[in-house]
């Protein structure tokens, strides 16, 4: 395969966009990211959306995309794996290009959330569920990871206090981001007496629902030099795995298998251990997620997530910076997005131009993207190339 080089990226402020439309969102996004890229050429387009047919009633975005972004005839497809989609857009990219079949590749992750009401929400994020042994029956996702939650304080001790301590800490990186959505800052005791929504999981331990979508640009890393544009971004490891999509049927709940492999898997491409790794953007739709995350990758022992994220250990000037963009806490999570959003973080750390919340002599990071409460993950390594 051809070595991979990422040459843009493109957001825009992420939150309730109330006046722009699904394929608005896509199509700025990815002018953003052309512009950052100083490239006006695309081979083939992936989009990576989860439910746009439950939110805004539309499918066949291979189509409208690029039609609206002025590449119409241009090779797309849409790619779904639940809150995992953005993440697999870019590894559908990676292998276009990798193959030769294509020599510049735009990866979209979009996700338009808002244009639907509270109880059509929380039943298009519940079609990631089992429908016939989760969702039936009346659990949703913020009930499953309470159940992993409580399952997690009872075996390694985790608190409630440290739980909050991801929120808090998720929220002051998010108070550097200028595209967060909920960039405001929160302190512990906001978030244990914010409503509680599945016990112990509150309010302010969820992700929001959000509107937005990101995108990046593929290269093989010779076209990357000749562009000379931005310092150099490659991809080194790619890591996909899948597992049961009921909680119920693992066997053990606080496991998460599907991250455990995908994380081997792009480490062993890359050719790394997780101690190589300075930095990562997890999938922290709960807080408990990112606990629990951080121990399927070996970052910490099983059961030190929580004392490690109190003692500062994730922080922005810690040991192992977790979610320097503020992650899907503060950033906001439009599902299809995530994946994708993540990529643009880790790029923007490694040039150097994440601004106040830049990771000091960030030169590895590695993306975490899941789907449902772990039946899917996709994981990518990023390297600063001289």
């Amino acid at each position: 395969m051809r070595d991979i080089a990422i040459i843009g990226i493109g957001m825009m402020k992420w939150g309730e966009l109330w006046e722009k439309s699904l394929r608005d969102l896509a199509v700025e996004a990815s002018l953003n990211c052309l512009a950052d890229a100083g490239v006006d050429r695309v081979d083939t387009i992936s989009i990576g959306c989860m439910s746009g047919g439950i939110f805004n009633g539309q499918e066949h975005l291979a189509s409208m995309i690029p039609d609206y972004l002025g590449f119409k005839h241009t090779p797309a497809m849409r790619v779904e794996s639940a809150c995992a989609s953005g993440g697999l857009a870019v590894r559908t990219a990676f292998l276009e290009v990798a193959s030769g079949m294509a020599d510049y590749a735009l990866a979209v992750g979009v996700e338009k959330m808002t244009d639907v009401g509270g109880g059509e929400a929380t039943y298009g994020l519940a079609t990631a569920s089992d429908q016939d042994y989760e969702a039936f029956h009346g659990i949703n996702f913020p009930g499953l990871y309470a159940l992993m939650a409580r399952a997690h304080m009872t075996r390694y001790g985790t608190t409630r206090e440290q739980l909050a301590d991801v929120a808090v800490k998720n929220h002051r990186n998010g108070n550097l981001n200028p595209l967060a959505q909920f960039p405001s800052l929160m302190t512990r005791e906001q978030v244990m007496s914010s409503v509680m929504v599945a016990d112990p999981i509150r309010l302010m331990d969820c992700s929001p629902i959000t509107d937005g979508a990101a995108a990046v640009l593929l290269t093989t890393v010779e076209e990357a030099r000749k562009i000379k544009k931005h310092p150099i971004v490659v991809i080194s490891g790619i890591g996909l795995a899948t597992d049961t999509i009921a909680l119920c049927q693992r066997k053990d709940i606080l496991k998460l298998p599907a991250i455990e492999l995908a994380g081997q898997r792009a480490l062993k491409m890359a050719g790394k251990t997780i101690r190589d790794i300075n930095f990562a953007e997890v999938h922290d739709c709960f807080t408990i997620a990112e606990i629990m995350v951080m121990e399927a990758l070996g970052i910490v022992e099983p059961g030190q997530g929580g004392p490690a994220t109190s003692a500062g250990h994730t922080a922005l000037n810690g040991k192992f910076p977790i979610n320097p963009s503020g992650g899907l806490k503060s950033k906001g999570h439009p599902v299809g997005a995530t994946g994708v959003a993540q990529i643009y973080e880790v790029v923007s750390q490694l040039r150097g131009t994440s601004g106040k919340r830049q990771i000091a002599d960030a030169k590895v990071g590695m993306t975490q993207n899941m789907g449902g409460s772990g039946g899917s993950c996709v994981i990518h390594i990023l390297e600063a190339k001289s």
